[in-house]
């Protein structure tokens, strides 16, 4: 395997992977997980495969991007790509970012600081293809030879080489979704350089200017969510219908009247789910509509499309879809004359709608936003609803989404209740913003395609499981369940998928889920179990 590479042969050699990962490469797991012979590993492309898409980055194809069929058409979007930078670099086309991403790209020290802090480079074994720096070193060496005047003479002089071609480019689209944007390299770098920044740019680039961006972040994700309501494909009946079966399960499982409010005008607050909790993770949106109605909160969903679904993957690849999707549920949330939008656990939708969001919602469609984290915090101590954490008496650990702690400094509040109602709630190491990413940030979690999700859990996710497996270490059998609260739904998909992998649920008796579940579990007044261990 080739692992020492450098900058220059991302342009070489088009037809060939530029470096391949094997098993017996990658970070090493803690028994029973150690074997490598037991590993699942993942699917080879198929000759079939290589014949009709490109692949030729690692081995790995996540992204389906169809090979050319003549010389012209490459070399059209390798002038739509000089285009795009030339666009993504000017204050015009690019006024949201363009000062953090210019300070990104000149004050590199390529100390390699940021390496050490990547859970992907370092459980692939520290191959140098997944480096920060490197895709972040591709592009600014491309924008400083073919947009600054005598860059070619001074990228001669320089050693800095590098050829503008097909290869190039197929290489680094595919390259640009093999980080998850957890931005635990900019947290690391001395300098305040934005990896994670720089890589998310590339796909912006790749998604305004030439048209590519993963299926499932795009057709099946925005484009649904902008035509039916929700990303998952469900109008507004149908969720509508979904929760009313939820509210009925939950009712006879827990002895409450589980009543879901819709549609209701001057609510205090308007709740909005990832609308994959509905169809995957129905214990979610139930443990809300049992707590909120405990407490006496005056709340809502909204059956307006698309705000019954937070999900907003604009934030992953292109600035223009995340505001499409934003403005909506801002709109939503002003006709019907909500106090305040409560984001439910959902990391990526708090980033799209705080952080981001900011950006663009602004005088009467700056509605007061606050993330499920805070409002459950002062929920439980707020007196209104009794507890008994003796309900809880398992083994608990947390993940920190890195969209909700990283980026939004969100780190306490989640723990004060773990540790009032979860007496056996253990840290991971590290942990906080120091955590790390689950390995189905920035889109993964959703992305399946050809042998991409193999990739994501055996690589992207190995890290993550490997803490989670270390937080229980003291009890590592089946015969103790154990509870792994991970409030964000696309990290309990990506999680989900890593426990499975693996078989973690019989080999370690681990399994996963929200807050609110174990909120709701820890409730004097319910008379069963609220969470359900696999037999």
């Amino acid at each position: 395997m080739k692992k020492s590479l450098k900058i220059k042969d991302i342009s070489l050699n088009g037809d060939a992977p530029i470096t391949e990962l094997n098993l017996d490469d990658l970070l090493p797991l803690p028994p029973p997980y150690d074997k490598i012979e037991e590993q699942p590993g993942w699917k080879r492309i198929t000759e079939e495969q290589k014949g009709r898409i490109v692949c030729n980055l690692d081995g790995v194809v996540g992204l389906s991007l169809p090979r050319p069929e003549t010389p012209e058409e490459e070399k059209k979007y390798v002038d739509l790509f000089v285009t795009g930078m030339q666009k993504l670099l000017s204050r015009e086309n690019n006024w949201t970012f363009l000062q953090p991403l210019l300070l990104s790209l000149e004050y590199c020290a390529k100390c390699q600081t940021c390496s050490d802090s990547c859970p992907v480079y370092e459980a692939s074994g520290k191959n140098d293809l997944y480096r920060p720096t490197y895709r972040s070193e591709v592009f600014r060496r491309l924008a400083n030879k073919y947009l600054k005047p005598g860059g070619k003479l001074l990228a001669k002089l320089n050693n800095e080489e590098i050829e503008l071609n097909w290869t190039t480019i197929s290489r680094l689209y595919e390259l640009a979704y093999r980080c998850t944007m957890c931005r635990r390299c900019a947290q690391a770098c001395p300098m305040g350089v934005d990896n994670g920044l720089i890589t998310h740019e590339l796909r912006k680039l790749f998604s305004q200017e030439l048209g590519w961006a993963p299926r499932e972040l795009h057709e099946k994700g925005t484009m649904l969510q902008l035509k039916v309501g929700s990303s998952t494909g469900m109008s507004p009946k149908v969720v509508k219908d979904n929760m009313e079966f939820i509210d009925e399960d939950y009712s006879e499982l827990t002895g409450f009247d589980v009543v879901t409010p819709w549609d209701r005008k001057d609510a205090d607050v308007l709740l909005i789910h990832n609308a994959g909790e509905i169809l995957s993770w129905p214990e979610n949106p139930a443990a809300f509509t049992i707590l909120l109605n405990a407490a006496g909160i005056s709340w809502t969903l909204a059956s307006d499309d698309p705000a019954y679904d937070g999900v907003n993957y604009g934030l992953f690849y292109d600035d223009v879809q995340l505001a499409r999707i934003a403005l909506k549920h801002a709109e939503v949330a002003k006709k019907l004359n909500v106090k305040k939008i409560v984001m439910g656990e959902c990391g990526h939708q708090h980033k799209a709608l705080m952080t981001i969001a900011d950006r663009i919602l602004l005088g009467d469609m700056n509605i007061p936003r606050e993330s499920s984290m805070t409002f459950l915090e002062n929920l439980v101590f707020s007196g209104k609803i009794k507890f008994d954490p003796s309900k809880n008496d398992f083994p608990v650990t947390l993940h920190d989404p890195c969209n909700i702690v990283r980026n939004l400094g969100i780190v306490e509040p989640q723990r004060r209740i773990l540790r009032y109602l979860c007496p056996q709630f253990r840290e991971m190491t590290p942990h906080g913003v120091d955590n790390y990413c689950c390995g189905g940030g920035s889109g993964f979690a959703v992305m399946s395609q050809n042998n991409f999700k193999d990739w994501r859990v055996a690589v992207a996710g190995r890290k993550k499981f490997k803490q989670i497996l270390d937080a229980f270490a003291d009890q590592p059998g089946p015969e103790v369940k154990k509870y792994l609260c991970a409030p964000c739904s696309n990290c309990k998909g990506q999680i989900r998928d890593i426990l499975d992998y693996y078989g973690a649920p019989l080999k370690s008796g681990i399994i996963y889920g929200g807050l609110v579940e174990l909120i709701v579990n820890a409730m004097t007044d319910l008379k069963e179990p609220f969470i359900k261990w696999e037999e």
